[in-house]
């Protein structure tokens, strides 16, 4: 499961790290430590400190499974085929699974839109995924923190070969593309402005009546 470090979990929480600090050396929320000796928490001690029963938890465990394409079709089924496997060897009960394709760059697709209600809806335990990207392309981070604020975790299995390449070449071109296409929107816009006098006229006396206040300034 998801683990953070001191400042995430502080952050999380709504406290300061020398809180946790305190908590720690009080056993009040005792940190977990790795052999370096650095200190750790777990989501586990998250809902804990916010009184959640853990055993009691009947919300669901869903596995998400993402392609930009319906040509990527086996890589959509490579994925399900990968995160079933890592269920089961821990030993997971998988209650949902959403095959979904859309690009990652995409917020309106709409069985991920979905998924974002029932876990606003209190309804969705842990979505597991191959990698961050299967998810969101950009803003992982926020839509973690945005999951968490509803007790729900995001568990990323992290296995970069399902991950494919070529989406990520195709979000790329997408981006370039849009920006491409403003910038050109701004050019033709400027030139429309250009070829009006009036407005031309405008901006122009607009500008010499700032230089004129800065002057007098």
């Amino acid at each position: 499961m998801t683990n953070y470090k001191p400042k995430d979990f502080a952050e999380l929480l709504g406290v300061s790290v020398k809180t946790l600090q305190r908590w720690d050396r009080e056993g009040t929320l005792k940190a977990n430590r790795t052999p370096t000796d650095r200190r750790y928490y777990t989501y586990d001690q998250y809902l804990q400190f916010k009184g959640i029963n853990i055993e009691n938890d009947k919300r669901q465990v869903v596995i998400y499974a993402r392609v930009s394409t319906r040509n990527q079709k086996d890589d959509l089924q490579n994925q399900v085929a990968f995160l079933r496997q890592f269920c089961n060897a821990k030993g997971i009960i998988i209650d949902q699974c959403i095959e979904d394709y859309g690009s990652g760059l995409n917020y309106n697709r709409k069985k991920w839109n979905e998924l974002l209600n029932e876990v606003m809806e209190h309804k969705i335990k842990t979505i597991i995924v191959t990698h961050k990207d299967r998810f969101i392309r950009f803003g992982y981070d926020w839509f973690e923190k945005f999951c968490m604020k509803f007790n729900t975790s995001i568990v990323v299995v992290n296995n970069e070969e399902l991950s494919p390449q070529e989406e990520l070449v195709q979000d790329i071109v997408s981006i370039l593309h849009d920006f491409s296409c403003r910038l050109y929107g701004l050019r033709k816009y400027k030139k429309q402005i250009e070829g009006d006098e009036e407005i031309a006229q405008e901006l122009q006396n607009g500008n010499k009546s700032d230089s004129r206040a800065k002057s007098q300034d």
